[in-house]
């Protein structure tokens, strides 16, 4: 029901993001989309091409007077490097002598991958798309994903886990992360401030040495309702949903909902989060259910389906693979031992794709969401989802 796609190169003229399903008559907001648009591009330890773009949503489609209209909602993302790449990367025959190889393949990128399945001579035109500049274009549509879930109740934020050998220990409370989210600097987007500057000072290291380095983020979903996903198929399993959605972007090698991997070293009763029965609370598991935790290891999903608790996606990101002090690679056209090539290029991104992380939780809850509760409107799908509130508050 709810589908999306991509388009375009780190250096070319634009990124263009498509999305279909929304129903009509959702307001979008345009300052919240720039706003995390601009959350993407912040960090400390980003490179200098987050000095040159900066990233505005056009809507070309899908959205009339301020509302989504139900046909396809189409976005671009204008990429403000295009003209020093115009004669390098043209759309017609141009000038060879003015292309910008990518003569050796960097380790840990997709540049000698790519190289081999397209049957590239070198790995300019892998590097153009595998960039994590093509993140911009999902968080575009994840924005507007956002705006569908906050219709829903539903709020979708992130946060900094660790950075290197540095890392919040601390558990970080929901009003915290509202903060975090509402503050117009962002270093690491640590909810923890001594634990930042920890984290600052690893990318500091990785900054004095020509190195880059990794981490981990957070993803909550707060007041996610019981009952998105199912068990009856392995391709409709929340978890596994979410975990592919994530896994997908740029450098993340690992996913982890709740506290799964904790819980392959633990036994069984100090893991599966108990459950109690209360009056419901308007703060407790969304004001959906009687049912109650007094944990979440679970990570908001059990069976894959979402249990009316937090769901809690962390995903573990690689350090960046072009480094200032290049590993050791081979040339493409020689085959001899070299340096591999150097591109302009970020120390620590982990913020960054944390919020990219957002867009594509956001995506994931969205479309299941509309396929459970349905509706071509707005009108129409509050009203169905209502109704199952009612069901759930019933039970």
């Amino acid at each position: 029901m709810l589908r999306f796609y991509t388009a375009g190169e780190s250096h070319g003229e634009a990124l263009i993001a498509v999305i279909s399903g929304i129903p009509a008559g959702l307001p979008i907001d345009q300052a919240f989309v720039d706003r995390e648009l601009w959350r993407r591009q912040q960090g400390f330890g980003r490179g200098g091409r987050m000095r040159i773009e900066s990233d505005r949503a056009h809507f070309l489609s899908g959205v009339r007077n301020g509302q989504s209209i139900g046909s396809p909602i189409s976005i671009q993302l204008k990429n403000e490097d295009w003209k020093n790449w115009e004669e390098a990367l043209p759309v017609a025959a141009g000038d060879p002598g003015k292309h910008k190889a990518v003569a050796s393949p960097r380790p840990g990128h997709a540049d000698l991958a790519g190289a081999l399945k397209y049957n590239l001579p070198e790995a300019r035109y892998v590097l153009e798309r595998a960039s994590a500049r093509e993140s911009a274009a999902r968080v575009s549509v994840g924005a507007v994903a956002k705006l569908l879930l906050r219709e829903l109740g539903i709020e979708v934020l992130s946060h900094v886990i660790a950075v290197g050998a540095a890392e919040n220990p601390n558990d970080v409370e929901w009003d915290k992360l509202r903060t975090l989210h509402a503050k117009n600097e962002i270093l690491l987007n640590c909810a923890d401030e001594s634990s930042e500057q920890l984290m600052k000072a690893e990318v500091d290291k990785a900054l004095r040495t020509g190195d880059s380095v990794g981490g981990v983020f957070e993803v909550v979903a707060h007041k996610v309702p019981p009952g998105l996903g199912t068990y009856a198929n392995w391709d409709e399993r929340l978890d596994a949903l979410l975990a592919a959605a994530v896994m997908s972007l740029q450098a993340v090698k690992a996913v982890e909902i709740g506290r799964g991997i904790r819980a392959a070293t633990s036994f069984g009763s100090t893991v599966h989060d108990e459950i109690g029965y209360a009056a419901p609370e308007p703060d407790i598991n969304g004001g959906y259910t009687r049912f109650t935790r007094p944990s979440n290891n679970a990570g908001g999903i059990e069976g894959g389906i979402s249990n009316g608790e937090d769901v809690i996606v962390r995903g573990y990101l690689k350090p960046i693979s072009t480094l200032r002090r290049p590993l050791q690679s081979v040339d493409f056209k020689s085959r001899e031992t070299v340096k591999a090539a150097y591109e302009r290029s970020d120390v620590c991104v982990v913020p960054a794709a944390g919020v990219a992380a957002e867009a594509m939780v956001a995506l994931t809850l969205a479309k299941c969401a509309l396929e459970k509760f349905g509706g071509d409107s707005m009108t129409e799908l509050h009203r169905n989802f209502k109704g199952y509130c009612d069901q759930i508050e019933k039970f």
